[in-house]
């Protein structure tokens, strides 16, 4: 069944222009079309329709792989009153017990955390097999890094550069994978979009599509 997803505000990546009320078209896992909502809509009728506020964009790629899932640690839940919530480096991290079980539930955890921040890929090597297992099974995307980000790791792709330079390609051409998010920021007709993304950043995801699965919801 085909899926149009909608949004305040398009922005396909690549240099081209946004697109008000613009939309993704999505059959099982690829893309069917991108452009206006009114014009998706009247090529197929009978289509399902996704509605999200604010700005949709490409997945973004998040160059600190191997920083964050492997060499940080993702406390789960029930141990925030003893280790907070935010991951673990350092000191702090050199004080756990960390074995191969343990590292493969932390980066199940900075996976999802991820696909919350409306990432579809990461950059850089892992070696751990169990991270690499809890990556593939997330659907993430592995990208190749041919020298370190400079900056500090974070889970907000948009952290420290252009929004546009964390987009992992450009939305389209039709049959290309569905990979793309929604942001609930600001769409207002004259300002500029990817400013808007990087004040209010990728924390402010309601929706990750990947592959054309819809894997983090948020509303």
């Amino acid at each position: 069944m085909l899926t149009i997803h909608v949004a305040d505000l398009l922005l396909p990546g690549g240099g081209r222009d946004p697109v008000p009320d613009g939309a993704v078209a999505v059959r099982g896992r690829e893309i069917a079309a991108v452009g206006p909502y009114e014009q998706l809509a009247a090529a197929h009728p009978g289509a399902r329709v996704r509605r999200w506020p604010g700005v949709l964009t490409p997945g973004l790629c998040n160059p600190y792989g191997p920083e964050l899932l492997e060499r940080a640690y993702h406390p789960d839940p029930r141990e925030a009153d003893d280790l907070g919530t935010e991951p673990l480096t350092g000191e702090a991290l050199s004080a756990l017990a960390m074995t191969d079980a343990r590292w493969g539930a932390s980066a199940r955890r900075g996976a999802q955390r991820m696909l919350a921040h409306g990432t579809v890929a990461v950059a850089g090597d892992l070696w751990r097999g169990t991270v690499v297992d809890a990556v593939t099974r997330a659907g993430l995307h592995r990208e190749e890094r041919f020298t370190a980000p400079r900056g500090t790791p974070s889970l907000d792709p948009f952290a420290g550069r252009p929004p546009g330079e964390a987009f992992l390609v450009p939305l389209g051409p039709e049959g290309v994978d569905a990979d793309f998010a929604v942001f609930d920021v600001p769409a207002a007709s004259g300002g500029d979009p990817y400013a808007t993304l990087a004040i209010h950043g990728a924390g402010t995801c309601v929706a990750t599509v990947l592959a054309g699965r819809l894997v983090y919801r948020r509303r």
